[in-house]
């Protein structure tokens, strides 16, 4: 009983040992706050990336795709059998998006995918993920009127409602275009014929054969035909071309009179005016063959990074700009199927958005119909690209995986991999960040327990007398050894639990803590334009706060036990005698 009334004695007398338990609460403490920030970003990673990719992915790389899918996923459920939850087909291939921005053409490389509508959302947590309220129940591909990002304060107006002005707009905006260009061109016409000089008068003799036959007077240079305007037709494109045919009307008789003949500026404009407005009628016929203002392309799910950035304006206040919202039309070029793809270009109307907030996916990915990528590249109805499959909760998927390698060797031009095989180099490398990180900051309870050895050892020789004492009344040698290990347990296991318990309350405040440092230093601690997170996640480990605990209090006992040992070997007549 001596040794823990002399151990708790000394943890309250000297202040010394103040220091030690500072160290090793300063230690845990971070190592609590690191530990719950890392673990809640790589949850937070995990869970988006999980999201989009299912559990298992069985992906061909023949350029046909996998050939009579259907058959392969009932093969699929009899193999996993009761595991499976899930699954679905998909469409997956490189394309470009082309978005008309402001009279520019912006470009981005993305992963076009086509999704089966009725079971994507039994494998992954797409759906979620989508702006509007109606597509986060049930995606479709049709146009909402309105109503996109609800939570979004400053959301620019979205779907029909701005698809119809916007097309109202440009409707006006073409046939003003269109007027001024058949001014333009009649203006162009009468200026040229005005500006044409008559045909010279020659006097000459009028043979009754001439005047039989309709010809102009005979003159010493030869036979000379009437005067006619160009003829003007349209072409298939509805662009007017000239002709220098002449009509093939029948020739009439001449007068010899220059009276008698048509003004020329009368018959250009007579010519002219009928044949710019059959171009204008043919325009417009074309215009109406797809009428933005009532319809849509087939819709595409676009990645928000796709279609928008974010940076801060004057203000400092982090601000979204959007190339192409919901409600327009992009361009889509991705390869045909077959040994000889060829590039196929096709507009598609904007239907939502879809904000992981990973900025791998946000930035790259695009959604369509299977179907429909299915028609447009030129694959069989029966053809897909991956097969996806979702997996009971504590199900064993590497045993899947194999069990599927088995069934689908490499030699068949398929693939089968886990979510974890494909981010597996992400995955590896957050977690060698989150190993070296305790590794370091573990030092910082290491010189803690040098601090320690170092109390204890100037302890040990301050009380040299009363260990004298002590084991002149009969103290063993362990006994006096163990005042000094329960001296260091005590001293670690309270500045554990106070470390602990601050790195808790630490993180439970992380983000208004977070804020306060923002305001106090004018500096952002956490910037949403780089993360795209809302907030600072967290996550806490029971697990790795009881090991952080243990392992803080184990180096404090540690640290302790060669001051220990010394007191343990000493001489009690040395000791008495010791000045």
């Amino acid at each position: 009983m001596y040794r823990w009334i002399l151990c708790w004695r000394y943890l309250r007398t000297r202040y010394i040992a103040l220091a030690s338990v500072v160290s090793v609460m300063l230690g845990v403490a971070t190592l609590v706050i690191v530990n719950a920030v890392m673990d809640g970003f790589t949850a937070e990673m995990q869970q988006r990336m999980h999201g989009i990719l299912s559990d298992v992915i069985i992906e061909s790389r023949s350029a046909h795709g996998l050939e009579n899918y259907r058959h392969h996923v009932e093969r699929i459920r009899r193999i996993v059998g009761d595991d499976l939850v899930g699954i679905t087909s998909l469409v997956h291939v490189p394309a470009m998006v082309s978005i008309d921005h402001r009279g520019e053409t912006i470009t981005r490389q993305i992963n076009l995918i086509g999704i089966d509508v009725d079971s994507y959302a039994d494998v992954s947590d797409f759906s979620k993920y989508l702006l509007h309220p109606e597509n986060q129940q049930r995606i479709s591909f049709l146009l909402k009127e309105s109503g996109y990002a609800p939570a979004r304060a400053h959301f620019p107006e979205s779907g029909w409602e701005y698809r119809r002005k916007k097309a109202a707009a440009e409707k006006q905006l073409r046939q003003l275009r269109e007027q001024y260009e058949r001014e333009q061109q009649r203006n162009a016409m009468l200026r040229e014929a005005i500006d044409q000089p008559p045909p010279p008068t020659v006097a000459s003799e009028t043979s009754p054969e001439s005047m039989q036959f309709g010809l102009e007077p005979t003159t010493s240079r030869g036979l000379s035909l009437p005067s006619l305007p160009t003829a003007l037709t349209v072409n298939d494109s509805g662009e007017v071309e000239s002709s220098s045919e002449p009509h093939s009307s029948p020739v009439r008789p001449v007068a010899a009179s220059s009276e008698q003949q048509p003004s020329p500026e009368h018959s250009t404009v007579d010519t002219l005016t009928p044949r710019v407005d059959a171009v204008a009628t043919l325009a417009s016929d074309q215009a109406r063959v797809f009428d933005a203002e009532f319809q849509q392309h087939e819709g595409v799910v676009l990645g928000i990074s796709i279609a928008s950035t974010r940076y801060r304006d004057a203000a400092g206040q982090v601000t979204d700009y959007y190339y192409a919202r919901p409600g327009d039309d992009v361009m889509i070029t991705f390869p045909s199927a077959g040994n000889s793809p060829r590039a196929i270009n096709e507009r598609f109307t904007v239907v939502d958005f879809y904000e992981s907030k990973m900025s791998e996916y946000d930035a790259t990915f695009a959604f369509v119909p299977l179907e429909k990528l299915q028609r447009y590249r030129g694959m069989s109805a029966d053809a897909v690209t991956s097969i996806q499959l979702r997996l009971r909760e504590g199900a064993d998927l590497d045993a899947v995986r194999d069990t599927l390698r088995r069934a689908f060797p490499l030699e068949t031009m398929v693939q089968v991999s886990t979510w974890r095989d494909l981010q597996g180099p992400l995955l590896a490398a957050v977690q060698m960040e989150t190993t070296i990180l305790n590794i370091l900051l573990f030092l910082i309870i290491a010189v803690a327990g040098f601090g320690i050895l170092a109390t204890f050892f100037m302890i040990v020789i301050e009380k040299t007398k009363d260990i004298g004492i002590l084991k002149s009344l009969g103290a063993s040698g362990p006994g006096v050894a163990s005042i000094f290990l329960g001296y260091g347990l005590l001293l670690g296991a309270f500045g554990a639990g106070v470390g602990a318990v601050a790195g808790l309350a630490f993180v439970a405040r992380i983000n208004s803590i977070a804020d306060l440092l923002e305001v106090a230093t004018g500096q952002e601690v956490f910037d949403p334009t780089v993360y795209y997170f809302d907030s600072i996640p967290t996550l806490v480990e029971p697990m790795t706060v009881v090991w952080v605990v243990v392992g803080a209090i184990g180096i404090a006992v540690l640290a302790s036990v060669l001051p220990a040992m010394r007191a343990a070997r000493m001489h009690p007549v040395k000791a008495l005698r010791y000045e």
